[in-house]
């Protein structure tokens, strides 16, 4: 007799979504992640508190950074989790747009489900997606403008670009100040986009008006006692090694000794030990050495003896930028000082930030290098800062790298929306209502910052889609003013790395989601007793 109950394939606590299920679970879980960040949008964008829980219970974070908002909510969505991922990934490759991808995929995800209940197979909207791309990517190139022939219009550009990613972060009450800032970090780079030469260090106490540029490397610690504390064409050694009194580190050892003078014994032959590695490393003729690791009271005597600044527990990245800085190498064994690449700056000496001292090193052998000095009244605020200002950086770092810039404000989005529009009226098939579609949740950026700054987003979005049918390629959102303005004239521009990335990464995620038509998760590893021997 055969049985018609259903065959079951998978074990018994493994999960399968098929079908319209599967996809409305995607769906759902990625619309849910980009309203969630929807608000934070644009210069009038609010912020988010988040609350840690487990180890770091009860610390708190203020920011309206897409990606760190992302990054510290649990999801346990799949298709949320591609969303994430993006926004981090957006985050790493250009430091900006965190939020604007993340809103933008939600929004064709949004579309593509309208279409889907029209029953437009998901390949055909894709379809329609890669062609609405290629039309948003060649229209926004034809939309930038390069000035990097021009010294002063590019520092201008870049100005301008600082500004606009600032403007929608805590540090808008102090652009100006910030923008200066991190123009001058950025160009002392001289064309590099490595920001390891930039520091940023958060000091709490005064405001954040009292942020500053310092030329050279800071370091937050302090040399020994009875050392120099200021040392003029310094030759540093840089070091990562255990500068503890040396123990016998043979686990489960021990030893048996007859009397207390074997002890004693034992005690002078580690000192003599550490002794003779503190002469190895005086004959690579060095006036400073810096340690990653602890330099116990009887080595630290022996420097300050020898009049060496000895400077301990400078963390791995302190040693690691300091390295790169002052052209020095991290050592972790003394016997060859022939081979050894020392690091070298004009002078180190100590200066006072609020009420700590720090070490700054002048005349560093890497000239572009630098520090930020952040101040504010609480952890929050100086956190929050410090993301912000590694955002507008991270993008100035980016426009140096490639040169194009557009205009903000919403003004690039409905451009590109105007492009794939006009060509969705010329592509006959099913793949034209798709290519609409693409540009109508690129309308939704535009309406989305305006909706955040309390104004009527559908008469602003409206008349900026006649000033762009209209020819005039400058129109964006004046959100000050709550009118459709000329970004030109108010300066409102933005890196072309920025928003390009911006609409590749968004339309591939959701292409990703929208293939989707079965989940299956998983059953859980059971856990068996462990037979083994130990």
């Amino acid at each position: 007799m055969v049985s018609l109950n259903p065959v079951r394939v998978l074990k018994n606590e493994a999960e399968e979504e098929k079908a319209e299920i599967a996809r409305m679970s995607s769906f759902i879980g990625a619309i849910a992640i980009g309203d969630l960040v929807k608000s934070t949008l644009g210069p009038k964008g609010m912020d988010k508190i988040l609350v840690a829980h487990g180890r770091s219970a009860g610390q708190v974070e203020v920011t309206n950074d897409g990606a760190t908002i992302l990054k510290s909510i649990g999801v346990d969505n799949p298709a949320a989790k591609i969303l994430v991922d993006m926004s981090k990934v957006q985050d790493d490759e250009v430091g900006d747009g965190t939020t604007s991808v993340t809103v933008l995929a939600a929004e064709l995800l949004k579309e593509a489900e309208k279409l889907i209940e029209q029953k437009i197979h998901p390949q055909t909207i894709i379809g329609g997606w890669r062609k609405a791309v290629d039309v948003a990517r060649a229209a926004l190139r034809d939309l930038s403008m390069d000035n990097s022939g021009d010294t002063e219009k590019f520092r201008e550009d870049l100005m301008n670009i600082a500004r606009t990613t600032l403007s929608s972060k805590i540090l808008s009450q102090h652009k100006e100040h910030f923008t200066k800032l991190a123009v001058d970090a950025v160009l002392r780079l001289k064309g590099s986009s490595d920001l390891q030469a930039i520091q940023i260090i958060k000091k709490r106490g005064g405001c954040l008006e009292e942020s500053f540029l310092e030329e050279g490397f800071l370091l937050d610690k302090k040399p020994g006692v009875h050392q120099p504390k200021r040392v003029e064409n310094a030759r540093i050694l840089i070091a990562n090694t255990p500068m503890d009194t040396d123990k016998i580190k043979v686990f489960g050892s021990h030893i048996k000794v007859d009397s207390m003078a074997k002890i004693a014994e034992l005690e002078v032959a580690e000192k003599e030990k550490m002794k003779d590695k503190v002469n190895k490393i005086l004959k690579h003729n060095i006036n400073v050495f810096i340690n990653r690791q602890l330099i116990y009271n009887y080595p630290e005597q022996l420097f300050a003896d020898a009049g060496i600044m000895a400077i301990e527990h400078a963390d791995f990245d302190g040693i690691e930028r300091l390295a790169l800085v002052t052209g020095g190498e991290i050592v972790s064994t003394f016997d060859n000082p022939d081979l050894v690449k020392l690091g070298r700056c004009d002078v180190i000496e100590q200066i006072m930030i609020g009420e700590d001292v720090l070490l700054r090193f002048g005349g560093v052998a890497l000239g572009e290098a630098c520090t930020v000095v952040i101040r504010g009244a609480t952890q929050q605020i100086i956190d929050e800062a410090d993301r912000s200002l590694h955002d507008a950086l991270c993008v100035l770092a980016a426009t140096v790298k490639e040169s194009r810039i557009v205009y903000g404000g919403g003004c690039s989005e409905m451009h590109m929306a105007c492009a794939v529009a006009a060509a969705a009226a010329k592509t006959p098939g099913k793949e034209a209502v798709a290519m609409e579609a693409f540009a109508r949740a690129l309308q939704q950026l535009p309406t989305t910052i305006a909706d955040n700054a309390g104004y009527d987003s559908a008469q602003l979005v409206s008349e900026l889609r006649a000033a762009h049918v209209g020819g005039n390629k400058t129109a964006g959102l004046d959100m000050d003013g709550g009118k459709v303005g000329c970004m030109k004239a108010l300066g409102i521009t933005e890196s072309f790395v920025v928003k390009r990335q911006v609409l590749i990464s968004a339309s591939e995620a959701a292409e990703m989601i929208l293939r989707v038509d079965n989940i299956i998760k998983a059953a859980p590893r059971k856990r068996v007793e462990d037979r083994g021997h130990c």
